[in-house]
């Protein structure tokens, strides 16, 4: 099913305001539960479901015509659906009259039949009934929903990994990025509306991404996804081993300045990323003669390329490290990202709150301690002094007691306390934050590196002339050695000049003073 776009963009790019037929929608089951769906027209009956195609989760049944045309965010209640005949399918061929005898029907009456069934008319449509069982949130489709509710068939970048990625490889609207295992599609989607600069007219440079996944399987399943999402003309999806096959498309360059490398072996897929043909010895295999002959660098020549490897063990960093080292890579780095949850909350601390969630039932401070330790013993010595006379007693001496324990808990707080002192009870408490137990994240060490242009005799020729060189004034570098020490005599004589002008004056000052004086 192909997903409907909006002005022929992917609904991940743009959504638009309302939900739409043969669309995708991420519907929001729980906090951490998502579940993708294509949302179907009102074509009839579907599954035996009078309502049309419905979605069943625990939280109730949600037929696709309740989440059509609504705005992103709405919340979706429950319905009560006519499960009817669901499972049991008619198959009627054409021209059955034992069919026709056995039902009485005339035959426009089973041509409407017919029609209700299979859902040739919207109108066959029954209407929802809302339920009081659940409710759930549609949400438009994004990379971080698909993320986290795509069907897994490798190992996934997860946002935290991918958004950092993207931003240290410089991917910005228009830019080219290579990807190298593309897995289940979680980076890629990320990576498109990173890139995504519209739809520019021909001969403008356009932003997209070069796929390579070697799994066949994966890359039929993957190739499906992108049709469906409407990505087709941003990511150019490819079979192939780059070990040996490289990243040159259709013999083209795709001129990328950007590359993200997802491989067990990232330092085989390396050689093939320079801007000049590789050694035999730096690539994995051997290579046809076809492919010697025409082998392109995949890389834009203008510009920088920044590339990132994605590893789960040490030893493939090292080997990695080394590989770039050899290849003329430079500004390597590697970083670690380990993604941490806060939870932020109000702390409310008191004898006298109610046992809810979220409320510790201890003494605030030693005052509040010392208030509460009087009270029992203020109800024990009470206790104590009535009478024992038989269980009839005690009972009743316990009945009277609970209106004093009633009023006491009143006084010292309590519900009639919360409801006086004018404070929200979720108002109430001090505001704290505590991070995750556990650190939910996998393994991952993040491998960055620049590959810097080649600089040729033409790009220093029009360096020269629009940076022309000899010309500067008190710039360093801009005199050779000896008029550096010219200029430094003539400003040695000019001080001396100076000194010598100043004796003169003093001097000359020096005989008027002696002759007033005389």
């Amino acid at each position: 099913m192909t997903a409907t776009t909006r002005n022929g963009v992917s609904p991940f790019l743009d959504p638009g305001p309302h939900t739409k037929a043969n669309s995708l929608a991420i519907l929001q089951l729980s906090r951490d539960n998502l579940l993708p769906v294509y949302l179907k027209p009102l074509t009839g009956e579907h599954d035996g479901y009078a309502e049309g195609a419905v979605v069943n989760t625990r939280y109730g049944s949600f037929p696709h015509s309740t989440m059509l045309n609504v705005p992103w965010g709405s919340q979706i209640r429950a319905s009560k659906v006519d499960t009817g005949s669901r499972g049991r399918k008619r198959k009627r061929e054409d021209g059955d009259d034992a069919f026709r005898e056995a039902t009485g029907a005339s035959e426009k009456d089973n041509e409407d039949l017919a029609t209700a069934v299979t859902g040739d008319s919207a109108a066959a449509v029954k209407q929802a009934v809302a339920d009081t069982s659940g409710f759930i949130h549609v949400l438009p489709p994004t990379p971080e929903l698909w993320t986290t509710s795509l069907p897994h068939r490798t190992q996934v970048v997860y946002t935290p990994d991918y958004s950092y990625i993207l931003h240290r490889i410089r991917a910005r609207p228009g830019s080219v990025l290579i990807e190298a295992g593309a897995g289940s599609g979680s980076f890629t989607h990320a990576a498109v509306r990173a890139v995504y600069n519209g739809y520019p007219a021909e001969g403008e440079r356009k932003g997209k991404v070069f796929s390579f996944e070697f799994h066949e399987q994966r890359y039929h399943k993957m190739k499906q996804e992108l049709s469906d999402h409407g990505l087709d003309e941003l990511v150019q999806l490819t079979h192939r081993d780059v070990y040996n096959g490289g990243f040159a498309v259709d013999g083209k360059s795709p001129e990328a300045d950007a590359v993200f490398l997802d491989l067990p072996a990232p330092w085989e897929a390396l050689p093939h990323l320079s801007r000049r043909r590789p050694a035999s010895s730096h690539v994995n295999g051997s290579a046809t003669g076809n492919e010697q002959t025409d082998w392109v660098s995949p890389l834009n020549p203008n510009k920088s390329v920044y590339l990132c490897t994605f590893s789960p063990c040490i030893e493939q960093v090292t080997r990695t490290v080394s590989a770039m080292r050899r290849l003329g890579w430079v500004d390597i780095d590697m970083v670690e990202i380990a993604n941490r949850k806060l939870h932020t909350s109000r702390e409310r601390v008191g004898l006298n709150l109610n046992f809810d969630r979220g409320v510790n039932n201890s003494a605030h401070d030693v005052e509040e301690a010392i208030t509460r330790l009087a009270e029992i013993e203020a109800r024990f010595r009470e206790h104590a002094a009535k009478p024992r006379d038989g269980d009839e007693e005690m009972d009743s001496a316990d009945e009277a007691a609970e209106p004093a324990g009633q009023n006491s808990a009143a006084t010292n707080g309590g519900t009639p306390a919360e409801a006086t002192s004018g404070t929200a009870p979720w108002m109430e408490g001090r505001l704290i934050t505590r991070g995750e137990p556990e650190i939910k994240t996998h393994t991952s060490y993040l491998v960055f590196a620049v590959l810097p242009r080649e600089w040729t005799e033409e790009d220093e020729a029009a360096a020269a002339v629009k940076f022309p060189v000899g010309k500067e004034q008190k710039v360093i570098g801009a005199m050779d050695r000896a008029a550096r020490k010219q200029e430094r005599r003539e400003q040695l004589q000019q001080q001396q000049q100076g000194a010598s002008s100043r004796k003169a004056r003093r001097k000359e000052r020096d005989e008027k003073m002696a002759e007033v004086s005389g």
